[in-house]
């Protein structure tokens, strides 16, 4: 498959190619056009364009429009999740699921667009101010500029496609060069449709090109999803638009000692490893109270070793697939390495070879390994016991970045406790913190980012509350 850039509404050649890897074959999928600064000043020119046009948009149009891309995905799921598979890795089955939550996203963002409303406000609040009242409505905020991750290339992608549009705002995509050709079958979506030219764009692009119009004041957001190092960075430079940032993770999940066992080794398994741990809210540290330390490991480990398989991401059984490269394979068996080293013992798993690690368990860490303080971005899992409710919240704090938790317990002052104590953006209770519904609140603190996705949360980013003070 041969694509290239797809800049208002035209799909555009450039001399610069890019080969797509299929990570587990190693074989190539296609191979896709690069963006360079003609490529990109084209699509900023036709954004702001759209832009003019878009403000004019009533709900009605809004919501029409997300609701023929709701439609188009529908009709190419299969397909699509057939390019997730062969681009990215993901296995068969969790890439059919990306697919059904992508159309969901598209058609929740088509209810959103009928439903940016405002308040009406009370402002007669004193003598001077009589018959004064406010009213608040939600404006555009103009051209978006979204850059995307390799592990959701088409979800992720809808998450800002979705909610840009659904306020009024045009959007240019840049997506994960591992993964770039399934946001571009989105872009074909958009164009078969009929949608207005420059509503969405998308632009294959090196970093380096890309990072230049990160600072471009044209550009009135910037939404990025990726790794923590490379947002904050890109926040630095992004000048006076709005920054959405949703970065990595180091998960903590809770079994409190009355939580049902079997369920809670079952989710934190799939949790921990599915699409091979390369997932931001995946299960890194799971944390279980020293009472029932044993049987819970025994159970855990026998869900690992029936129901985890690693290997073909083309078979339905697959739960962890590939790596997305020798690089990021090769990262996370330093830090396993390390751990080994330095006294952590593999209670499952090991280093596996070429593209494919095993579900990998490991105890006795200690709090000062990278295991434990950093993003392991893959099917790794830390292993380790608490004495009381109080010491796991402590221990699940015990990092720098705060995406989501999980707690299982039956204690309802414990779930409170942790809610009221986790510094994460969402806790999860009685499931791992890998759980997602995408019309949910979503994002994090600390060195996880700041700003929400999810399509309400995602539409107040993306737009400019105005006032309009009425003296009557």
């Amino acid at each position: 498959m041969t694509k290239g850039c797809f800049i208002n509404n035209t799909w555009v050649e450039t001399p610069e190619k890019l080969a797509v890897l299929n990570p587990w074959f190693g074989a190539t999928v296609g191979e896709v056009s690069l963006a360079g600064d003609q490529e990109w000043e084209a699509a900023i020119t036709a954004a702001q364009k759209a832009a003019v046009a878009f403000k004019s948009f009533s709900s009605l149009e809004r919501k029409q429009m997300l609701e023929k891309m709701a439609a188009g995905v529908e009709n190419r799921q299969e397909e699509l999740a057939r390019m997730i598979v062969a681009e990215g890795g993901k296995p068969v089955t969790y890439a059919r699921v990306e697919m059904a939550r992508g159309a969901f996203t598209f058609s929740l963002a088509a209810e959103e667009a009928a439903r940016i409303g405002g308040e009406v406000l009370p402002l007669d609040l004193n003598a001077a101010t009589r018959g004064r009242w406010g009213l608040t409505r939600r404006f555009p905020i103009g051209p978006v500029l979204a850059i995307s991750p390799f592990n959701f290339p088409f979800n992720l992608v809808a998450h800002k496609v979705g909610p840009a549009l659904a306020a009024g705002n045009p959007i240019i995509v840049k997506p994960a060069s591992a993964t770039p050709i399934t946001a571009l079958l989105m872009a074909e979506i958009y164009e078969q449709a009929g949608l207005p030219p420059g509503g969405l764009q998308v632009l294959p692009s090196s970093s380096r090109v890309a990072e230049k119009y990160v600072a471009d004041n044209r550009l009135k957001a910037l939404s990025f999803t990726g790794s923590a190092a490379v947002g904050w960075h890109l926040k630095s430079i992004a000048g006076r638009k709005k920054v959405i940032l949703e970065l990595g993770g180091n998960a903590a999940c809770i079994v409190d000692a009355d939580a049902d066992l079997e369920l809670a080794a079952q989710r934190a398994a799939i949790g921990a490893f599915c699409q091979a741990g390369q997932v931001c809210i995946a299960v890194k540290r799971l944390l279980v109270h020293q009472e029932i330390y044993e049987p819970f490991k025994a159970i855990f480990l026998k869900v690992l070793k029936e129901k985890v398989r690693a290997g073909d991401p083309c078979l339905e059984e697959t739960v962890v697939g590939p790596f997305i490269d020798h690089e990021a394979a090769a990262k996370v068996r330093q830090r396993v390495q390390e751990a080994i080293d330095a006294g952590a013992g593999l209670a499952a798993g090991g280093l596996g070879e070429g593209p494919l690690m095993p579900p990998t368990v490991l105890e006795k860490v200690n709090r000062e390994m990278a295991v434990w303080r950093e993003e392991v971005f893959g099917p790794v899992v830390v292993l380790a016991p608490f004495k009381d409710f109080a010491q796991a919240l402590e221990m699940a704090n015990d990092t720098v970045y705060g995406l989501q938790a999980g707690v299982f317990t039956k204690d309802l002052a414990h779930a409170w406790q942790a809610f009221e104590t986790l510094e994460v953006g969402g806790v999860i209770l009685n499931d791992s913190p890998v759980f997602r519904v995408d019309s949910m609140p979503y994002g994090g603190v600390k060195t996880s980012g700041f700003g929400r996705e999810g399509l309400r949360y995602a539409i107040e980013e993306l737009t400019e509350m105005r006032l309009l003070a009425v003296n009557v």
